[in-house]
């Protein structure tokens, strides 16, 4: 565990690092100094409210016991089997299955489910992916997910305002136009890398986490084999509206495959089922 903090604090570092990098192309050593304050306000901005901002991105509606006793009552009894405190719980109307959870630790977690997901799974298959959800709020991802969506989005706006304005070098002159145009490719392509980085080794961790609290390993195989299959040919576009932040989902969002799919936040879905399986048979 004290592993894969460190890990985590380390790519965390180097999306800070990439602020004063894009910050350096627009305005010198002046812009990578301001660049590194604004990414520092943005951690802490982010530790406060980035789960309020995800959840509004998404138009998310929060429900209760009364609005949506199915869902409601179910998380209530996982986060029960968890040790957790009851997470707020959302649904966004979107007709692709997917979900996801987010806030700064588990006393102000919330979860999320779309339409889509309640309809397509059966109540075994839903327990599994909330329970997995619950892992990730359980061994405090949620926090780092939120932050690295929030901050890699701001990178990119960074870098697109350095390649449509222009940047200055340390005297103030203007500085090369190929640079602003780099920076506006590689910035974002890095972040991505980094996103990918932290979320890869956490939804593996989710998977197991959410097995053990479902106590049925199987349910969430099924549910991660019937997401991957309809999720393909179902459009999300409040993800695609804010891409950074498909990493948080239990389930990649966005379209497209080949060279998209390789640098995809979530590992293969084959692997996921079949470390399930195996451990279902366990």
């Amino acid at each position: 565990m004290l592993g894969n903090w460190l890990k985590t604090s380390i790519l965390m570092a180097g999306i800070i690092a990439l602020f004063g990098v894009v910050g350096a192309a627009i305005g010198g050593k002046g812009g990578m100094i301001l660049a590194l304050l604004l990414g520092g306000g943005m951690n802490l901005f982010s530790y406060w409210f980035s789960d309020k901002m995800v959840l509004r991105m998404y138009n998310a509606q929060e429900v209760d016991a009364a609005t949506a006793p199915y869902l409601y009552n179910m998380v209530q009894g996982l986060a029960r089997n968890a040790g957790l405190p009851m997470p707020r719980v959302y649904i966004i109307n979107e007709q692709q299955p997917n979900a996801f959870a987010t806030g700064r630790n588990p006393d102000n977690a919330a979860v999320a489910a779309t339409t889509g997901i309640l309809q397509m799974l059966t109540e075994r298959e839903l327990r599994g992916v909330m329970a997995h959800e619950l892992a990730h709020v359980k061994h405090r991802d949620i926090l780092i997910s939120t932050i690295a969506a929030t901050l890699a989005g701001a990178i990119s706006a960074l870098a697109n305002f350095a390649m449509f304005f222009g940047g200055r070098d340390e005297e103030g002159r203007p500085a090369n136009p190929l640079v602003g145009i780099l920076v506006a490719i590689l910035a974002p392509l890095a972040a991505s890398l980094i996103q990918m980085a932290i979320s890869r080794a956490r939804e593996y961790e989710a998977d197991r986490g959410g097995a053990e609290i479902s106590g049925d390993p199987g349910a969430l195989a099924d549910a991660l084999q019937k997401i991957d299959y309809y999720a393909r040919g179902i459009p999300m576009p409040s993800a695609e509206a804010h891409p950074e932040t498909g990493q948080m989902m239990i389930m990649n969002p966005l379209s497209g495959g080949g060279l998209a799919g390789m640098f995809s936040t979530h590992p293969p879905t084959e692997e996921r089922i079949r470390r399930l399986r195996a451990m279902h048979r366990r």
